[in-house]
Protein backbone atom coordinates (compact mmCIF):
# COMPACT_ATOMS: atom_id res chain seq x y z
CA UNK A 1 0.00 0.00 0.00
CA UNK A 2 1.25 3.15 -0.86
CA UNK A 3 1.48 5.96 1.70
CA UNK A 4 -1.95 7.35 1.90
CA UNK A 5 -2.19 11.27 0.99
CA UNK A 6 -4.56 11.92 3.29
CA UNK A 7 -4.33 11.96 7.30
CA UNK A 8 -7.93 10.87 8.16
CA UNK A 9 -6.49 7.53 6.17
CA UNK A 10 -3.59 7.31 8.18
CA UNK A 11 -6.01 7.97 11.64
CA UNK A 12 -8.30 5.47 10.51
CA UNK A 13 -5.41 2.69 10.86
CA UNK A 14 -4.70 4.09 14.31
CA UNK A 15 -7.57 1.27 15.99
CA UNK A 16 -6.47 -2.20 16.68
CA UNK A 17 -9.95 -4.25 15.67
CA UNK A 18 -8.66 -2.93 11.83
CA UNK A 19 -5.33 -4.37 12.02
CA UNK A 20 -6.79 -7.39 13.20
CA UNK A 21 -9.54 -7.13 10.18
CA UNK A 22 -6.48 -6.35 7.50
CA UNK A 23 -4.40 -9.70 9.09
CA UNK A 24 -7.49 -11.88 8.32
CA UNK A 25 -8.29 -10.70 4.83
CA UNK A 26 -4.58 -11.13 3.83
CA UNK A 27 -4.57 -14.20 5.33
CA UNK A 28 -8.17 -15.15 3.71
CA UNK A 29 -8.10 -13.35 0.75
CA UNK A 30 -12.26 -11.96 1.46
CA UNK A 31 -14.16 -12.28 4.47
CA UNK A 32 -17.81 -11.02 5.16
CA UNK A 33 -17.78 -9.22 8.30
CA UNK A 34 -20.14 -12.18 9.78
CA UNK A 35 -17.19 -14.30 9.27
CA UNK A 36 -14.99 -11.74 10.89
CA UNK A 37 -16.77 -11.16 13.97
CA UNK A 38 -17.02 -14.92 14.52
CA UNK A 39 -13.32 -15.37 13.79
CA UNK A 40 -11.89 -12.27 15.63
CA UNK A 41 -14.75 -12.77 19.01
CA UNK A 42 -16.45 -9.31 17.98
CA UNK A 43 -20.03 -8.24 17.38
CA UNK A 44 -20.93 -7.98 13.51
CA UNK A 45 -22.24 -4.91 13.84
CA UNK A 46 -18.56 -3.22 15.30
CA UNK A 47 -16.72 -5.39 11.93
CA UNK A 48 -18.94 -4.13 9.59
CA UNK A 49 -18.40 -0.30 10.93
CA UNK A 50 -14.67 -1.26 10.84
CA UNK A 51 -14.58 -2.51 7.26
CA UNK A 52 -16.86 0.16 5.67
CA UNK A 53 -13.78 2.72 7.60
CA UNK A 54 -11.27 0.73 6.40
CA UNK A 55 -12.70 1.44 2.60
CA UNK A 56 -13.93 4.80 3.07
CA UNK A 57 -10.00 5.38 3.17
CA UNK A 58 -9.08 2.70 0.39
CA UNK A 59 -7.80 0.12 2.40
CA UNK A 60 -10.62 -2.82 1.42
CA UNK A 61 -12.84 -2.96 -1.15
CA UNK A 62 -16.14 -5.36 -2.03
CA UNK A 63 -14.66 -8.54 -3.30
CA UNK A 64 -16.86 -11.05 -5.69
CA UNK A 65 -19.10 -12.90 -4.51
CA UNK A 66 -21.93 -13.08 -1.40
CA UNK A 67 -25.57 -12.17 -1.26
CA UNK A 68 -27.26 -9.39 0.55
CA UNK A 69 -25.70 -8.22 3.44
CA UNK A 70 -23.39 -11.15 3.43
CA UNK A 71 -20.60 -8.96 1.32
CA UNK A 72 -16.94 -10.54 0.94
CA UNK A 73 -13.92 -7.57 1.54
CA UNK A 74 -10.72 -7.76 0.51
CA UNK A 75 -7.56 -5.95 0.95
CA UNK A 76 -6.58 -3.30 -2.16
CA UNK A 77 -3.09 -4.12 -1.27
CA UNK A 78 -1.20 -6.38 1.21
CA UNK A 79 1.60 -4.28 2.33
CA UNK A 80 1.68 -1.96 4.91
CA UNK A 81 3.16 1.39 4.43
CA UNK A 82 2.50 4.21 7.01
CA UNK A 83 5.11 7.16 6.42
CA UNK A 84 4.09 10.40 6.80
CA UNK A 85 5.29 11.45 3.28
CA UNK A 86 4.33 14.97 1.48
CA UNK A 87 1.25 15.18 4.48
CA UNK A 88 2.95 18.36 6.13
CA UNK A 89 3.21 18.89 10.02
CA UNK A 90 -0.95 17.89 10.29
CA UNK A 91 0.15 14.47 8.72
CA UNK A 92 2.77 13.64 11.26
CA UNK A 93 0.56 12.83 14.52
CA UNK A 94 -1.80 10.76 12.31
CA UNK A 95 1.25 8.81 10.88
CA UNK A 96 2.15 8.75 14.79
CA UNK A 97 -1.11 7.13 15.95
CA UNK A 98 -1.07 4.35 13.29
CA UNK A 99 2.36 3.57 13.53
CA UNK A 100 2.28 3.00 17.52
CA UNK A 101 -1.38 0.84 16.92
CA UNK A 102 0.36 -0.70 14.30
CA UNK A 103 3.56 -1.56 16.00
CA UNK A 104 1.26 -3.08 19.40
CA UNK A 105 -0.34 -5.38 17.32
CA UNK A 106 2.77 -6.56 15.33
CA UNK A 107 4.55 -7.24 18.45
CA UNK A 108 1.94 -8.89 20.26
CA UNK A 109 1.79 -10.98 17.05
CA UNK A 110 5.16 -11.70 16.89
CA UNK A 111 5.81 -12.46 20.96
CA UNK A 112 2.68 -15.24 20.23
CA UNK A 113 4.70 -16.87 17.32
CA UNK A 114 7.66 -17.04 18.87
CA UNK A 115 6.15 -18.30 22.21
CA UNK A 116 5.12 -21.33 19.80
CA UNK A 117 8.01 -21.85 16.98
CA UNK A 118 10.09 -24.29 19.21
CA UNK A 119 6.87 -26.76 18.32
CA UNK A 120 8.12 -26.48 14.99
CA UNK A 121 9.39 -28.83 12.46
CA UNK A 122 13.22 -28.11 12.13
CA UNK A 123 12.50 -27.02 8.60
CA UNK A 124 10.26 -24.46 9.81
CA UNK A 125 12.17 -23.39 12.84
CA UNK A 126 15.33 -23.04 10.44
CA UNK A 127 13.56 -19.68 8.37
CA UNK A 128 12.10 -18.18 11.88
CA UNK A 129 14.08 -14.99 12.55
CA UNK A 130 14.37 -12.46 15.07
CA UNK A 131 17.81 -10.43 14.17
CA UNK A 132 18.60 -6.61 15.37
CA UNK A 133 22.13 -4.64 14.47
CA UNK A 134 22.67 -1.62 15.45
CA UNK A 135 25.23 0.60 13.03
CA UNK A 136 26.59 3.94 11.59
CA UNK A 137 24.48 4.96 8.17
CA UNK A 138 24.37 8.29 6.50
CA UNK A 139 20.60 9.02 5.52
CA UNK A 140 21.42 7.70 1.81
CA UNK A 141 22.35 4.31 3.09
CA UNK A 142 19.44 3.96 5.40
CA UNK A 143 17.45 3.94 2.43
CA UNK A 144 19.54 2.33 0.68
CA UNK A 145 18.78 -0.73 3.54
CA UNK A 146 15.40 0.37 3.74
CA UNK A 147 14.66 -0.31 0.03
CA UNK A 148 16.41 -3.74 -0.19
CA UNK A 149 14.68 -4.49 3.02
CA UNK A 150 11.13 -3.64 1.32
CA UNK A 151 11.99 -6.20 -1.92
CA UNK A 152 12.92 -8.93 -0.14
CA UNK A 153 9.44 -8.11 1.80
CA UNK A 154 7.97 -7.81 -1.33
CA UNK A 155 9.19 -10.63 -3.29
CA UNK A 156 6.22 -13.14 -2.95
CA UNK A 157 3.83 -10.80 -1.67
CA UNK A 158 1.43 -11.61 -4.81
CA UNK A 159 0.46 -14.80 -2.99
CA UNK A 160 -1.71 -13.01 -0.79
CA UNK A 161 -3.78 -12.14 -3.86
CA UNK A 162 -3.05 -14.58 -6.61
CA UNK A 163 -3.56 -17.53 -4.43
CA UNK A 164 -3.02 -20.30 -7.24
CA UNK A 165 0.57 -19.23 -7.03
CA UNK A 166 0.71 -20.82 -3.62
CA UNK A 167 3.06 -23.91 -3.63
CA UNK A 168 2.08 -26.66 -1.87
CA UNK A 169 3.47 -27.35 1.86
CA UNK A 170 3.19 -23.11 2.09
CA UNK A 171 2.47 -21.72 5.11
CA UNK A 172 1.01 -18.02 6.34
CA UNK A 173 4.61 -16.31 6.86
CA UNK A 174 4.75 -12.69 8.43
CA UNK A 175 7.98 -10.34 7.21
CA UNK A 176 7.81 -7.26 9.42
CA UNK A 177 10.72 -5.16 8.57
CA UNK A 178 11.72 -2.37 10.69
CA UNK A 179 14.46 0.51 10.57
CA UNK A 180 14.61 3.55 12.21
CA UNK A 181 16.75 6.09 13.60
CA UNK A 182 18.34 7.99 16.91
CA UNK A 183 16.26 10.95 17.29
CA UNK A 184 18.01 14.41 16.93
CA UNK A 185 18.97 16.08 20.45
CA UNK A 186 16.62 19.18 21.15
CA UNK A 187 12.99 18.96 21.61
CA UNK A 188 10.24 17.14 19.55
Amino acid sequence: MQPPNDPRALRALAHPLRWKLVDLLARDGAATATRCAGELGESVASCSFHLNTLARYGFVEPAPGGRGREKPWRLTAVEQNLAPVGLGPQGRPASRAAREVFLDHELARLKDRLAHGDAEPDEWRRGIGFDGVTTVLTADELHEVSEALREIAMRYADRATHRHRIPPGAREVRIFTATSVTPLPGPR
